[in-house]
């Protein structure tokens, strides 16, 4: 019985040291204390779709607490971006052929540079979307899931290193 009991715990004990391989380290940024997001540019039609995304970075990067979030001339690091394209179709259709429900797209490319060398850790075009009931909410409620979404992926490819 013993023998099994510390065959038990030592499997526990080597599963944990095994896992913490995988979780993050904040020394995965080399060094990056800080973050400056300037405003996301906007390529496209909708107007305030890059003010909206760069202010629920900036809250989510706060939430975070890894990285300080500074103005650019003292960061460490710069979450750049651009919103490339943003679409609203009909998604889903009641019985009679009338639309029930709406999905909105918004795409952007992102880079996360290191301030001093100019050297870019990441650089990706990213793209997600929400839907919306087309009776009872609005255009803008699929807007913030979308954004929303952005956001949890941005943040996540940028402090969540493996």
């Amino acid at each position: 019985m013993r023998i099994f009991a510390g065959i038990t715990i030592s499997a526990v004990f080597l599963l944990g040291i095994s896992c913490g391989v995988y979780t993050f380290s904040p020394s995965a940024l080399g060094g990056i204390k800080s973050i400056a997001i300037p405003l996301f540019e906007n390529q496209t039609l909708e107007s305030g779709v890059g003010e909206k995304l760069t202010d629920e970075l900036a809250a989510a990067f706060v939430a975070d607490n890894t990285l300080r979030v500074v103005p650019e001339g003292r960061s460490d690091s710069i979450l750049r971006g651009t919103v490339v394209s943003y679409s609203r179709d009909a998604y889903t259709y009641d019985e009679s052929e009338a639309v029930s429900e709406y999905i909105v797209r918004i795409e952007v490319n992102v880079s996360f540079v290191e301030s001093k060398s100019d050297k870019v850790i990441w650089e990706e075009r990213l793209s997600n979307w929400g839907t919306y009931g087309s009776l009872e909410e609005t255009e803008y409620q699929g807007q913030d899931r979308a954004v929303a979404k952005l956001v949890e992926d941005i943040l996540n490819r940028t402090v969540k290193g493996w």
